[in-house]
């Protein structure tokens, strides 16, 4: 009997659930559906923005690059740390208090129209196409493992997510964040504790690891890494800290919820970037040719180190729980991106283009459900396409296209908060110039190039994708972000039309969010509802204990059950007392 399959399914049927559930608290407005009205507590938020920065790609190519190159893989995970305290200290508040219901609102206040509808038109298609790479990656990966059909995974996946985007809106995908941060943080830490027992102790994986642990094999010139690390915490900080993803901290309740959200993620992040690499860490000491065990991943075969660990180490149910994780870490991007989509479609193009300021709530309710049909069935006919292609140039060019886009659109939606007297035109032409800067880095200024600078002409191939990084990261915080700022010298007041708008937009920003009258209600129902949905999730792990096991592996289960109820309990405790 295949008790992958059993904990797979149940994960899914869970997930199903949380839509049921939280589908009364999204029908009653637009604003319920798109944010949860801004009404949730900061512990939900927290779980959100955390699980928006956390992909399958953590437990795959992450723990394939722990598995080689030892610590230096943490160094993307502690500049997400620092980003979101300084997100804690500054910009999670800032943005609750922008006081819109998506991001594009926001970007019509503190710019204008046109650059609404630009970033609307520019955001939506590249989220699609984001999300059907997501989608791809982790079917090719769950196919490899359970030989299932690609196109199968692909549609009941895809399909999962829609479901819970559409009937619940951002009360259930932020409920669904919430218990798949759980099921992450029970398979990260049971897999962390078996593989330190296993290989002796924390710091025998130090001593034992087959290359220098801090700084890994291939790296004539370290400093590179340094220079790599400091670049990242500037990109993340962009990537955390802007307005196309302030979405997050839109949904809680008062600018205080959304301050310890940020720190919660935070604080999620670098206790979490310590735990998921362990046994990727000790596989590299128990199971150094795991990288070959998974040669139909061609490639991209390291990647599948935790489901070897999983496989080997861990008792029967385990690899059903980590790609229950891996379906996790995928679908909390997709469906924050769900909808996120229907509702800039929605407020900034269906209702004040389509229907130019005509349409009544309800009918942007239903035109928002609608948009995320379309999004959802876009996004897995993208993924679908992308398994057709025979040609990898096509899908490396199709890459290419989101990567020349990504990065500039963040340069003018995270320093525009600071430097706000541009013209009408900076924002897009940011963007646009952003893009020539793109293609330069990778037709231009090649980690070779520039490396030649130097007199360094024996770059390994880890130097080059490390010294890569740092270019492009480089080339945008100088070239991007300066072209941004010396718009300012063609800034007149008196030839701005929004000038009124913008002053009002910023002086909000200021002014602290103040929970709505009745806000307790709703905050017991939070507590309540998601009490119960972790209670049938510990109820359902109880019975991995009745998988035939070793007395040790059912022990580990009834720890992480327990573990799981107890918390279950104690929110549906604070229901009632609070």
């Amino acid at each position: 009997m295949n008790y992958d399959y059993l904990v797979i399914v149940g994960y899914f049927i869970l997930m199903i659930l949380i839509s049921v559930i939280f589908k009364k608290m999204a029908s009653n407005s637009t604003s319920d559906y798109f944010r949860g009205g801004g009404k949730m507590l900061w512990w939900m938020v927290g779980a959100t923005a955390f699980m928006t920065q956390f992909s399958a790609w953590t437990f795959t190519g992450a723990a394939g690059k722990a598995f080689t190159d030892g610590f230096a893989v943490i160094g993307l995970f502690i500049a997400n740390t620092l980003a979101y305290f300084v997100s804690y200290l500054y910009f999670a508040k800032r943005f609750r208090q922008m006081r819109v219901d998506t991001p594009t609102e926001a970007i019509r206040r503190r710019f204008d129209p046109t650059n609404e509808q630009f970033f609307t038109w520019v955001i939506i298609p590249l989220s699609i196409i984001s999300g059907g790479v997501w989608l791809n990656g982790l079917s090719v990966f769950a196919s490899a493992v359970f030989n299932a059909d690609i196109v199968l995974t692909i549609w009941v996946t895809g399909l999962a997510v829609l479901i819970i985007s559409l009937l619940s809106g951002a009360w259930g995908v932020v409920a669904s964040d919430f218990i798949q941060a759980l099921v992450i943080a029970v398979i990260s830490i049971a897999c962390a504790v078996v593989a330190i027992f296993m290989v002796g102790g924390p710091t025998e994986i130090i001593t034992k690891f087959p290359s220098d642990f801090f700084i890994g094999p291939d790296m004539n010139y370290p400093l590179l890494i340094v220079c790599s690390f400091l670049f990242f915490v500037v990109k993340q900080f962009q990537s955390i800290n802007n307005m196309q993803d302030s979405y997050r901290f839109l949904n809680a309740k008062d600018s205080k919820n959304a301050s310890k959200a940020a720190l919660f993620a935070g604080l999620m992040m670098l206790i979490g970037a310590v735990i998921w690499f362990i046994p990727p860490w000790a596989s590299a000491i128990l199971y150094p040719d795991a990288a070959s065990q998974y040669p139909n991943l061609g490639n991209k075969a390291r990647d599948a180190v935790y489901l070897v660990f999983a496989r080997e180490a861990m008792p029967l149910g385990t690899v059903g729980l980590l790609m229950a994780g891996l379906f996790a870490a995928t679908m909390s991007s997709m469906d924050s991106a769900l909808n996120r989509n229907s509702g800039i479609f929605v407020r900034s193009f269906y209702a004040n283009i389509v229907r130019k300021g005509n349409a009544s709530d309800r009918e942007q309710l239903r035109a928002g459900q609608v948009a995320c049909v379309i999004n959802g069935l876009l996004v897995i006919l993208v993924a679908q396409f992308f398994t057709s292609l025979k040609e990898i140039s096509l899908f490396d060019l199709m890459m290419q296209v989101t990567t020349l886009l990504q990065s500039p659109i963040l340069v003018p939606l995270c320093f525009g908060i600071f430097i706000r007297k541009t013209p009408k035109w900076a924002p897009w032409a940011t963007v646009v110039f952003g893009a020539f800067i793109s293609y330069l880095t990778i037709e231009l200024f090649t980690p070779q190039w520039v490396a030649s600078w130097f007199g360094i002409d024996n770059l390994t191939g880890r130097e080059v994708s490390e010294l890569r990084t740092t270019i492009t990261i480089a080339a945008h915080l100088i070239f991007t972000a300066g072209f941004f700022w010396m718009t300012t010298l063609f800034y007149k007041e008196e030839k701005n039309p929004c000038k009124e708008i913008q002053e009002e937009f910023f002086k909000e920003f200021e002014i602290e969010c103040i929970s709505e009258e009745g806000q307790d209600v709703v905050d017991k129902m939070q507590r309540q509802k998601l009490g119960n949905l972790v209670v049938i999730m510990g109820i359902g792990l109880f019975g991995m204990v009745l998988i035939p096991n070793p007395l040790w592996g059912r022990g580990l289960f009834f720890a992480c059950a327990a573990s799981i109820l107890l918390m279950g309990y104690l929110l549906k405790k604070s229901a009632e007392t609070k």
